[in-house]
């Protein structure tokens, strides 16, 4: 195994837990979402801290919303914190209530029967996750590494969070 293999294994997260994830039920719609990008994320991603926050992987992340902030906690894979990093919701919301609107009408769409609706919706959705991600990647700039990928994945756990906020 070469030396970037090893450094991609460490730049990763092993692990993601929402915080109050049986407080709230989610429509089906976003618990498919919140599980999938839960599982995809554990199976493959890019995540790396950077600066003075700088540790090596793979890490635990545990995802919250306080205080009108998405959280990131920090661990190494035995829990021990490493840093938490804020940041505001309020460059997300136009894209959190778009998002919102979006699973609405896939539901409303589902009911009906209406395919060619709903796969206007999905290419819809991922227009938004595109552009979602793209606001993840710039807001963590100095603070974590993420690939597209990884920050849409993390976009829709965002949306589910402010679900159940």
């Amino acid at each position: 195994m070469s030396a970037g293999s090893d450094s991609f294994r460490a730049d990763r997260l092993g692990r993601i837990a929402l915080a109050g994830e049986a407080l709230t039920r989610l429509s089906p719609i976003l618990e498919a979402d919140r599980a999938r990008a839960v599982a995809d994320l554990e199976a493959e991603n890019r995540f790396a801290l950077l600066g003075s926050r700088a540790e090596p992987g793979p890490y635990a992340l545990h995802l919250s919303i306080q205080q009108g902030r998405l959280a990131f906690d920090i661990r190494r894979m035995d829990d021990t914190p490493i840093t938490a990093i804020l940041l505001a919701l309020g460059p997300f919301r136009s894209l959190i209530k778009d998002y919102e609107l979006l699973v609405n009408s896939h539901l409303k769409a589902i009911e009906e029967g209406r395919e060619a609706r709903i796969q206007a919706i999905d290419m819809g959705r991922r227009g938004l996750h595109n552009e979602g991600a793209a606001l993840m990647i710039e807001r963590l700039t100095s603070k974590i590494r993420i690939d597209l990928p990884t920050a849409r994945r993390l976009f829709t756990l965002l949306c589910v969070l402010h679900q159940r906020a």
